[in-house]
């Protein structure tokens, strides 16, 4: 709260939470030469005139006189007998560390996910800063960002936090599944991408702190769904366990209490017959791959060769076929084995 009384200004931060405050809150305050401004530890007071910054006073209780404020009085043109008022801005700003500013995502970051190919992600966290040059930040967060109020200043400053995290992630190309191990890594990079942008405002980024980085509904969805995946492992198994499951649930199941037991037999029934059919797909399926290979042995056999030569042919023949791709390794190391084993009977 800033109080004036009589002739002497004063701001007086209850919260210990206000960047910035305005004197007066609107329009602009009549000076006089010889007013006194009380400056606090830990604050600035910065002369704001025609959109600039002008003459800065530290802590303590200060008398306005044309030699402690000269830029704000070789602006407006001497005083009157030291009495005429001049128009003009006060800026209170602290210069103290403030280390719990907050900040979070307003909307879910997208990003490409090595894992899930794309997630949306919801982030939180702490940051703190500390003002380093007061006639700076007014000109700047003032004066080109016309920002008066604490509220705004932190929205602005939350925005710079939010892009460079949007960045910093898009850049390193990380599956969600890898972020929680790097919290650290992500606040020190958001931090160093940062310091410039809030150097050239006047203000020292002192620290970032990642709290939370979580995925949205619809990404956390995918996630489970790509671990249940990952843990059922045999799919056949888990298909055949399904069409169990289907039957036992069909079983159970009745159509009302004139037609229970009717019901529970076309529900059996039903689920027997789904059971039977997914076994009896899996079933096939498992046999296609021995259905081939033993297609591919009785392509791959000779006519009974007989002679010394014509084992060799069909030995030729059968790693001819293994490099085109035509035979397994299995199969052939199968055929080759017997025929060279004959081979040898016949002492070739």
């Amino acid at each position: 709260m800033v109080k004036r009384v009589f002739d002497v200004i004063e701001f007086v931060d209850e919260s210990a939470q206000e960047i910035v405050r305005r004197f007066p809150e609107r329009g602009s305050g009549d000076f006089r030469i010889g007013s006194q401004l009380i400056v606090r530890e830990s604050q600035a007071a910065v002369f704001f005139r025609d959109g600039k910054a002008l003459d800065v006073l530290g802590p303590g209780r200060h008398t306005i006189t044309t030699a402690n404020v000269p830029l704000l009085v070789d602006l407006i043109g001497k005083a009157f007998s030291g009495e005429t008022p001049f128009k003009a801005e006060v800026y209170f700003v602290t210069t103290r560390e403030l280390l719990d500013m907050k900040w979070g995502t307003p909307e879910p970051i997208t990003i490409r996910d090595a894992v899930l190919r794309m997630a949306r992600l919801r982030a939180f966290g702490t940051y703190a800063v500390q003002i380093i040059d007061p006639q700076l930040f007014v000109n700047k967060i003032v004066g080109t960002q016309s920002l008066s109020r604490t509220s705004d200043v932190e929205k602005f400053l939350r925005s710079i936090i939010i892009t460079k995290l949007t960045d910093l992630l898009g850049e390193m190309g990380k599956s969600i599944l890898d972020i929680p191990a790097m919290f650290e890594e992500l606040g020190a990079g958001v931090r160093a991408k940062a310091a410039d942008d809030f150097a050239a405002r006047g203000i020292n980024l002192t620290a970032v702190y990642i709290e939370s980085i979580s995925p949205t509904e619809e990404t956390a969805k995918a996630i489970d769904e790509a671990a249940a995946m990952g843990a059922i492992g045999d799919m056949s198994a888990y298909m055949q366990f399904q069409a169990a499951r289907a039957m036992r649930d069909a079983a159970q199941q009745q159509g009302g209490e004139a037609g229970g037991l009717t019901g529970a037999g076309v529900g059996l029934g039903a689920g027997a017959g789904m059971g039977m059919a997914m076994a009896q797909m899996m079933g096939q399926a498992m046999q296609q791959p021995q259905q081939q290979q033993q297609q591919q042995a009785s392509q791959a056999a000779p006519k009974t060769p007989q002679t010394v030569e014509e084992i060799r042919a069909t030995l030729d023949n059968l790693e001819m076929r293994l490099a085109s791709g035509e035979l397994t390794e299995e199969t052939y190391k199968k055929l080759a084995d017997k025929w060279e084993a004959r081979l040898k009977e016949l002492g070739g």
